[in-house]
């Protein structure tokens, strides 16, 4: 791929400026209820074209969490977004719940969104199940384009590295208070090794459990077409077709990366079919005035339109590692030049979560690192496999809120209660 892509990119987004002003413009002449022709047939699809043809060559920003509150113990209390650690490439942010000093400790929760392409902001649902019943924070990814050159690189062992910080910050601002984590799909490999290397050093921030969702363990097993395509193209294609370099004015500029337009193409080619019967459906509704369902549709792509850059090093480091050679399961993995063995974790709970019809992990990939967990507890260790639905069901919508999430939370319950017991146990020092 010309490296320069990404300027012909903004070049062309620039260029349909003036449509878009006229499409908002003739959306809104039609949309106005003292215009006659608002009321025709004719105005309707006038005005639902107008809308789809400037929503489909916007760019689409961050999105919000929009969580203000949420239920503990039967009481509506306000939920208070604060960043508590923050490098250049994350910001982890406390969702802090206004409940009373008198309140009982909940467990904590670390949430490790992915860093594939959409923000953190796609797992709103996962943290809005969590929050009345744990201390929920979640990794922040910067978008790689915003970053500037100078910071430096940001590859997958400076990924482990910042999973271990994170880990050893919240260990310390709790006064050793047990952290839980839970990574969702491409997380769940650096999750399990930076796990891996705390454990086998002894070191006390070490998480007391660790959840792995629809994650890429090990891709050999159950192999999707994702899979394939990385193992058949291998990391060199890569480099060559998917690379380019952040244009002026951005404060990445020179900056080598995978960029979210690119990735968002791929996310769309893999079910075309299903995105334009998606957008022909919208464009019904609107014409028939259902605002509800087009406001459904507005609500999900304005998420899923939204992307973000990753920077080059990190992807093909993923690639090589993850997809193509397979290194974790296969004992050779290394991060910083010392092995990443997962045979080494003892103290750390493990639950895998799979989805039946996932097309981007396969069934058996997650739950492989049950086995690569030799020496963790059988007690300590869960499997849940969730019919009936795909990548996205895994940790959003209504069976992950009925039925996966209450699961995740009896793991922890009893990985707590397990750790209460070791610790009457424990002789007096």
């Amino acid at each position: 791929m010309n490296r320069f892509s990404y300027h012909m990119y903004e070049m062309a987004h620039l260029a349909m400026a003036p449509a878009r002003a006229w499409s908002e413009g003739a959306r809104l002449l039609l949309k106005n209820p003292l215009n006659p022709l608002t009321h025709t047939v004719a105005g309707r699809n006038v005005a639902a074209g107008a809308e789809l043809f400037e929503r489909l060559t916007r760019r689409y920003g961050k999105p919000s969490f929009d969580l203000p509150s949420t239920l503990v113990g039967g009481q509506r209390v306000a939920v208070r977004e604060r960043v508590v650690w923050e490098r250049p490439f994350c910001k982890l942010i406390h969702f802090e719940r206004d409940l009373k000093t008198a309140a009982k400790p909940q467990p904590r929760l670390l949430i490790v969104a992915p860093m594939s392409g959409h923000y953190a902001t796609l797992l709103r649902g996962t943290v809005e199940a969590f929050l009345p019943n744990f201390e929920v924070f979640i990794t922040d990814w910067v978008d790689a384009r915003m970053v500037p050159l100078p910071v430096g690189r940001f590859d997958l062992d400076d990924y482990i590295d910042y999973l271990i910080d994170i880990s050893r910050h919240l260990h310390v601002t709790s006064g050793g208070a047990p952290l839980h984590t839970l990574g969702v799909c491409q997380p769940s490999v650096p999750l399990v090794a930076a796990a891996a290397l705390m454990d086998s050093r002894g070191d006390r921030a070490t998480p007391a459990s660790m959840t792995l969702m629809g994650g890429p363990i090990d891709t050999r097993k159950s192999p999707t077409a994702v899979n394939a395509l990385a193992q058949e193209r291998g990391a060199d294609w890569f480099k060559r077709n998917c690379i380019v370099t952040v244009p002026f004015p951005y404060p990445g500029m020179g900056r080598e990366v995978y960029p979210g337009f690119l990735q968002l193409s791929g996310f769309m080619a893999m079910n075309l079919d299903r995105h334009v019967n998606a957008h022909f459906e919208m464009f019904k509704h609107l014409v028939k005035g259902d605002g509800d369902s087009a406001e459904k549709h507005r609500d999900f792509y304005d998420e899923y339109m939204a992307v973000m850059d990753l920077t080059a090093e990190y992807y093909l480091q993923t690639i090589e590692t993850v997809f193509v050679h397979h290194l974790l399961p296969k004992g050779e993995m290394k991060h910083r030049g010392q092995p990443v063995d997962l045979s080494k974790v003892r103290t750390v709970g493990v639950m895998t979560v799979e989805g039946e019809n996932d097309d981007i992990s396969g069934v058996g990939q997650t739950q492989a690192a049950l086995e690569l967990c030799s020496n963790v507890p059988d007690h300590m260790k869960v499997h849940y496999l969730q019919k009936g639905v795909g990548h996205y069901g895994v940790f959003n919508g209504s069976r992950f809120r009925s039925e996966i999430a209450p699961r995740i939370a009896d793991f922890i319950a009893n990985i707590e209660q397990d750790l209460r017991k070791k610790t009457r146990k424990a002789p007096a020092a």
